[in-house]
């Protein structure tokens, strides 16, 4: 038999790894926004509350605007009076991110064609702002409950094989199980999309440089309006996986903090890049809470990820799987 401690070790490193792939279904939105224009979307974070917040007033029915509506017209409505099924649910809510997508191309995009960087990376904490506000207007501030179905819960059967292996089981909770393996298939399609496909290579152009893509007959806003929609259809995905867990509140939103250490590890430029570094600072944080937390005061999991993603700066700047950029003078 082995010792508790390296029981406990083990179960907490499962846990870690789960966690680190809830992480990197953020991040992966930020690498597909950055490897399109070359930016940091600030916003990513807060399409994922969107998403969340799209999806439950779809699905229970409510009226989108009720507060704005009632307050103006002096009405009481809240509800249509119906309920939708989850994946019809799913289904109008990636709509609507698609029909986000084309709408932040032609409100804001189009404008800031051949920009620097730095302007927008400023266009998207204004969106950011701007989503936030609306996803408050539209569907209310109060906490909502998500369910799509998704099973959460202690897994019996991971509890009863490591019981029968090691004489304890393992507490690994079934969605978070959901989540790998929804992490799994984004990053394998998206990775044979960018690779394979003719949109992959002119995103790919894109991001090279704007202006030389537009000479060959790219068309920047179409790719703009493709990479926003994945990015939605994806912070859909985290908006699911991370409402189903804690609930649709607008702290959700904060979760882009987080992918933040994982960008720095992984690299800004790479999908696979996304999954690794969130495996690695899902277990990290986790590993470092179990054996150093008890000794300098606990709570290490809010700052560890910041640490370690600083440390590896210093190291590789453009992290495990990012492209080296040289600029020669």
């Amino acid at each position: 038999m082995l010792p508790d401690q390296m029981l406990f070790a083990m179960e907490v490193t499962l846990n870690g790894l789960m966690a680190g792939v809830m992480y990197a279904l953020v991040a992966l939105g930020f690498v597909l926004i950055f490897k399109a224009s070359g930016i940091f979307n600030y916003a990513q974070g807060v399409l994922a509350l969107f998403a969340a917040l799209t999806l439950v007033g779809i699905q229970q029915g409510q009226v989108p605007f009720a507060h704005l509506i009632n307050a103006v017209f002096g009405t009481d409505l809240h509800h249509f009076g119906w309920t939708l099924p989850a994946v019809l649910a799913l289904a109008l809510t990636a709509l609507v991110m698609i029909g986000l997508a084309w709408l932040i191309e032609r409100l804001v995009l189009k404008h800031l064609v051949n920009q620097p960087a730095i302007i927008l990376f400023m266009a998207t904490i204004g969106l950011a702002y701007f989503l936030e506000g609306l996803g408050d207007v539209m569907w209310g501030a109060d906490i909502k409950t998500l369910d799509v179905g998704l099973p959460q819960g202690i897994s019996e059967a991971v509890e009863t094989a490591t019981a029968s292996l090691f004489g304890y089981g393992f507490f690994i909770d079934r969605l978070d199980m959901v989540a790998t393996v929804v992490a799994a298939i984004l990053v394998l399609s998206l990775t044979l999309f960018s690779q394979y496909s003719r949109q992959g290579r002119a995103l790919r152009a894109v991001a090279d440089d704007h202006q030389a893509a537009l000479s060959v007959g790219i068309s920047l806003r179409f790719i703009w309006v493709l990479v926003w929609s994945i990015a939605g259809i994806v912070a859909l995905v985290a908006g699911v996986m991370w409402g189903t867990k804690s609930g649709v509140q607008f702290s959700l939103s904060l979760i882009a903090l987080k992918a933040l250490p994982v960008l720095m590890l992984g690299g800004f430029t790479s999908i696979p890049g996304a999954i690794v570094g969130g495996l690695i600072i899902g277990m990290g944080e986790k590993l470092f809470e179990f054996f150093a937390g008890p000794l300098i005061g606990g709570a290490t999991e809010n700052w560890f990820a910041y640490v370690l993603a600083l440390l590896f700066l210093v190291v590789r700047p453009q992290g495990l799987f990012g492209e080296r950029i040289i600029e020669r003078v």
